[in-house]
Formats: C-alpha cells, structure tokens, sequence
C-alpha cells in the first residue's frame, strides 16, 4: 500500500510544478512574442526590390542582396575555418591527450576565451590580421577569421560534451574488434555523437548571424553587390545585422530595420533546418 504524502508535502510538489510550468510558459511567451512583432514590423516592408538589389543614394532605394550575400559568405567561411579546428581540437582533447592537467588548463582557457567579450574580439582583429599580418583594410576574410576565434569556444566545448556522451563500451567493442583508434572515431565516435555537434554548429551560427560589434571593425559596412565569393573575401562589406545597426543609428529608418531582423530570422530558421537534414544524413552514412 503506498504511503500517501503529507499535505505539506504535497502543496510544496504542487507549488515547485506550477512553478515550473509558469517559468516554461514565460519563456515560450517570450520567444512567441518577440518573434511574432519583429515579423509583424517588417513583413510588411519586405518587397522583391528590396530583397533583390543593392542599396542606391542616387535612386533614393533601399535593397539589401549585398548583405545578404556577405552574412552567408561570413557564415560559410567561418565555419570551414572553426568546425574543423574545433571538432578537431575535441577529439584530441577528449580520446588522445593523456595529460589530464593540460586537459584541465586547456578547457580552462577555452571558457575564459568564451566569456570575452566580442567587441574584443573586434580590436584583436584589427590589430593582428589587419595591422600586424598586412591585410592593410577591413574585408569579409578578416571578419571570417576573427568570428572562428570568437564561435571556437562554443564548437570545442559543445563537441567534447556530445563525445563524453558515447558510451565506453561502443570504444571497447570497436578495439576488441582489431580497429584503429583513428577509424572507431570516424565511423563510431563521431556519428553517435552527431546530435551534440550539430547543437554546437546551431549555437555557433546563431552567434555569427547576431554579430555586429566585432565585424564593425573587421568586416566593414560596405553595401556594394560583389557575387564572385572570392572577389567578395577581400572586400569589406556589411553583413545584415552591422546594416540593421546601421540603419537605426544613423538613418533611424525603424521600418528598414525591422524588416532585415525578420530576413535575418527566416534566414537562421532555414540554416538550422538545413544543419538538421545534414546530420540526418551524416547518420545514415
């Protein structure tokens, strides 16, 4: 026969749920809301024109396809610079290095490095790529190069926690089996831990897309239409979030600005749907 709990016991369980429940609703709410007035603002702003030339002074128009084309160019270009640097950095750290203590002071800095701030990261990219290795000007390398030091952190942190996550005996079995520690990472380790890379590659993203203070100084504000993708790397150019910057400072054009904030939303929206149709086809390889 269960014990029945007491009343004070059960008022406490009831008060912590509801609790729970108010705080997941608040949060959902939020979300919801801000969502839903940022495309409420600027859907209606959103025209073909608008989506599809470039900005002109003498015309009087407003068109963003540049910075469209340089946020995808900065994105693609950071992550072939830090997921393999940062998956590859978990690796070592999680199934090779046997130091322990340089583990911990690696994963040490690697937190540190994560909680500077990123108008920082802006200022060490002026300084080292632009002034100390001789790219002489800002351009979308320089911003590429300094968002993978900025979104590094994020990639090596979140990769090591999925590879933690693959049970020990899936590393056993594979040894047991005659297999190379190089091939039971690749055909074993990092499928079943795909999941949790894919997390990390969303949360990088996320963070490259919202970015503006350390490509103000790296990347530029240029909104001239640059379509050859190695042309545009050594061109400064500004990406959709420095433009929304931009347009509110010192144009205050609200309107303008809410409607490149619900293209940059439908933009991560089918980023992170596209990273999700790669990881299921990664598991199926």
């Amino acid at each position: 026969m269960k014990r029945r709990l007491s009343i004070k016991r059960r008022v406490y369980s009831g008060a912590l749920t509801g609790f729970m429940y108010l705080a997941v609703g608040i949060a959902v709410a939020a979300l919801i809301g801000i969502i839903g007035f940022v495309l409420y603002r600027g859907l209606g702003h959103i025209t073909w024109e608008f989506l599809t030339t470039a900005r002109s002074a003498l015309r009087n128009t407003v068109g963003i396809l540049p910075n469209i084309l340089y946020t995808l160019y900065i994105i693609f270009t950071t992550l072939l610079i830090a997921l393999p640097l940062g998956i590859g950095a978990a690796i070592y750290l999680n199934e090779y290095a046997a130091k322990r203590r340089l583990v911990r002071f690696i994963e040490f800095v690697i937190e540190l490095l994560a909680g500077i701030p990123s108008i920082i990261f802006g200022l060490i990219g002026v300084l080292f790529f632009i002034q100390a290795m001789g790219m002489r000007r800002p351009s979308l390398l320089v911003g590429a190069l300094t968002l993978s030091i900025l979104v590094l952190p994020t990639i090596v942190r979140t990769t090591q926690e999925a590879l933690k996550t693959v049970p020990a005996a899936y590393r056993e079995g594979a040894f047991a089996l005659g297999a190379t520690k190089w091939y039971m990472i690749r055909t074993i380790i990092l499928p079943a831990s795909a999941d949790g890379i894919v997390g990390g590659t969303i949360l990088a993203v996320g963070r490259m897309v919202g970015e503006s203070a350390a490509l103000l100084f790296t990347a530029g504000m240029g909104y001239a239409l640059v379509t050859n993708y190695f042309e545009a790397l050594q061109t400064a150019g500004g990406t959709l979030t420095v433009m929304l910057f931009v347009y509110i400072t010192e144009h205050g054009d609200f309107d303008t600005a809410f409607a490149i904030a619900s293209v940059l939303l439908i933009i991560v929206l089918l980023l992170n749907i596209g990273v999700k149709l790669v990881k299921r086809r990664l598991k199926k390889i």
